[in-house]
C-alpha cells in the first residue's frame, strides 16, 4: 500500500496580539501528526511575534516543529519548487499584511507568502487588528485579489464555548478548513443542535 503524501504546511507567527491562536494551532497540528495525519510543518516567527508570545503566554516559544530563522532563505518553503501546500500567518498584524500585499520579501515570512501567491497555493492571513483603517482594508483587498484568504480572528459563539480554548478553537476550526485539514476541534453549524436558536 502506498504511503499517503505528507501535507506540507507553513505556520508563520506575526507580531499582533493573539499568540494563543498560534500555540493552539501548533498543538493541534502536533496532535494530528501523533494521531497519524501525514503532516510536515515548518514554523517561522517574527521578532515581534516572539516578544508577544512571551508577554501573553509567559513562556518561551517551545515549538513542536522545526523553526526556521527569519533570514533563512534556504528554508524549503522559500522556493516554489519545494511544493509546500499551504501557509497560514497567525496572528497577522497590519504591518505583516502590508508587506505581503506589496510583495516585500525581506524576511522568510514575506518570501514564503510571496511563494504561495505566485504558485497559486493557499495563503491564509488571520488578521488580529481592530479597528481597521482604510489602508488595512485596501491591503486586504490586494491580497484577496491575489488569491489569499483573509480570515479575521473573530470567534463565534453559537457552539456555546465553555472556556477560552474552546473560544479560540472556533477560529482555528475555520483555519483548519482553509488549510484543507480535518477539523474535529469545534462543532460545525448544524451539529449538536448548534443551529437551534429558539
Amino acid at each position: 500500500m502506498t504511503k499517503p503524501q505528507s501535507r506540507k504546511i507553513v505556520v508563520a507567527i506575526g507580531g499582533a496580539t493573539g499568540a494563543i491562536y498560534a500555540k493552539r494551532l501548533l498543538d493541534t497540528l502536533h496532535q494530528m501528526q501523533v494521531d497519524g495525519t501525514p503532516l510536515e510543518v515548518g514554523v517561522c516567527m517574527s521578532r515581534a511575534g516572539e516578544k508577544v508570545w512571551r508577554h501573553e503566554l509567559g513562556e518561551p516559544a517551545d515549538l513542536p516543529f522545526r523553526r526556521y530563522a527569519l533570514d533563512d532563505f534556504s528554508a524549503p518553503f522559500a522556493s516554489g519548487s519545494a511544493g509546500w501546500h499551504a501557509m497560514v500567518v497567525l496572528p497577522c498584524s497590519g504591518g505583516g499584511l502590508a508587506r505581503i500585499a506589496h510583495g516585500i520579501s525581506d524576511d522568510l515570512i514575506g518570501r514564503a507568502a510571496d511563494v504561495m501567491l505566485k504558485e497559486r497555493r493557499r495563503l491564509v492571513l488571520v488578521m488580529r487588528e481592530t479597528p481597521l483603517s482604510t489602508i488595512h482594508l485596501e491591503n486586504m483587498l490586494h491580497v484577496s485579489r491575489a488569491g489569499a484568504v483573509v480570515l479575521p480572528a473573530s470567534p463565534s459563539f453559537y457552539s456555546h464555548p465553555r472556556d477560552l480554548n474552546e473560544l479560540v478553537d472556533t477560529v482555528l476550526g475555520r483555519v483548519l478548513d482553509h488549510l484543507d485539514l480535518h477539523n474535529a476541534i469545534t462543532p460545525r453549524w448544524g451539529e449538536n443542535g448548534s443551529e437551534n436558536l429558539e
